[in-house]
């Protein structure tokens, strides 16, 4: 076990003396090594956006059982279930008006769970939620998310507010989870039961990136082209790997805990 531990601990020391730039170097260069390896282990990439939704829901089920078990919200963003049941909710409108498919019963009960945890915390267990450190300014995504989504929007034959509501969704959903990463560099330490909901999120939005990812490689572009023209197809792809790499860091923390047996994930200055 001690030599198993001990390269691993060796790379991780290295990399954490890298500059900021190298840093950023070695997550792109991994990422694209993940990328190739389930391009080729998983040939219906339709699967990579189910097991996002599916990891989603692991995360939302990790949530409840702290909640209902634990009976504390400590640690928990209030304005990052806000924001997610935002976005949810918009989507969930759009998937209605402009396609209903598997993904609108996906998102309605994803949506339901998250409004019992939203109820839970502002009801229940008021008396534990840390008003104090969950103090990110919610207009600070919501405005810029909407105006961003009425200069750049779908183009197809949909009414104006549609295309426009889908817009906000996506550019909501790529920031929403910034209120509870702040909660979490407030507090420094973060239990297991909240880590753990948010490296979910880490690996949904990472398959999800993939999913489009790889969707665009296969179709050579032409997937970006039936989106739509303009700026739209390429904010959408912006979207998804601006919001996977927005955890990256958390997650590479978590793995790091969760390889050197801590329970409780103490996180550094400047993670967030």
């Amino acid at each position: 076990m001690r030599g198993t531990k001990r390269p691993l601990g060796a790379v991780t020391s290295w990399v954490r003396r890298q500059p900021p730039k190298v840093k950023a170097f070695l997550a792109v260069v991994t990422g694209m090594a993940a990328l190739v390896f389930i391009r080729f282990i998983v040939h219906d990439h339709d699967n990579l956006f189910v097991a996002a939704e599916a990891a989603h829901a692991v995360g939302i089920g990790v949530l409840i059982y702290k909640l209902t078990k634990e009976k504390t919200c400590a640690g928990l963003s209030l304005k990052s279930q806000d924001l997610t049941a935002l976005f949810l909710a918009v989507r969930l409108y759009c998937s209605f008006v402009m396609e209903y498919d598997i993904h609108t019963i996906l998102d309605t009960a994803t949506l339901v769970a998250t409004l019992f945890v939203i109820y839970m915390i502002r009801f229940k267990l008021r008396s534990t939620y840390m008003v104090d450190k969950d103090n990110f300014a919610l207009y600070y995504v919501v405005v810029p998310c909407a105006a961003l989504a009425l200069l750049i929007h779908p183009s197809t034959s949909h009414n104006l507010v549609n295309r426009v509501s889908w817009a906000f969704c996506v550019y909501l959903e790529a920031v929403s989870v910034l209120p509870q990463l702040r909660l979490m560099q407030n507090t420094k330490i973060v239990e297991p039961f909240t880590a753990h909901y948010v490296f979910a999120l880490g690996v949904a939005r990472f398959l999800s990136c993939a999913h489009w990812v790889l969707q665009v490689l296969d179709t050579r572009g032409r997937l970006l082209t039936a989106l739509g023209y303009g700026l739209w197809p390429s904010m959408v792809l912006l979207s998804e790997i601006v919001q996977t790499f927005i955890l990256a860091d958390f997650c590479y923390y978590y793995v790091k805990s969760l390889v050197g047996g801590q329970l409780v994930l103490r996180l550094p200055s400047g993670v967030v």
